[in-house]
């Protein structure tokens, strides 16, 4: 009777090199983005409904403080290594030309810092 090698499984795979710590990570950060899209639901129902001093209440409690921190921290990694990924799924070209990847890059990360402020300036401006 003859046994067929089976090498042990490494669960740690993706730690033995940075690009593919990076991308397991990026991968995992989608929870948070996750519960960033549930909480801004949540938040939207409450205004809605009429429940925005619970919604408040909710919020205001240190654990869920932390989840909110958490989650911003995981989203700005996940927006920025997602940002830094589009040269290498777009390629444009004008005229022939190959724009390079640092100017997609620069003009994802400025699109991005621009919308941000202007949802900034709508939000958090006098009533």
């Amino acid at each position: 009777m003859t046994t067929t090698y089976r090498p042990p499984r490494d669960n740690l795979w993706f730690v033995r090199t940075r690009h593919c710590a990076v991308f397991v990570l990026r991968e995992l950060t989608s929870v948070f983005v996750a519960w960033s899209i549930v909480f801004l639901l949540m938040f939207a129902d409450a205004v809605r409904g009429g429940g925005l001093q619970e919604f408040a209440a909710l919020a205001a409690r240190p654990w869920m403080i932390v989840i909110n921190v958490l989650a911003l921290a995981a989203t700005v990694f996940h927006t920025i290594t997602f940002l830094n990924l589009a040269p290498k799924a777009t390629v444009v070209r004008l005229d022939g030309w190959r724009v390079p990847a640092w100017m997609i890059q620069g003009g994802n990360h400025s699109a991005w810092v621009a919308i941000s402020l202007l949802i900034a300036y709508f939000v958090l401006r006098s009533p």
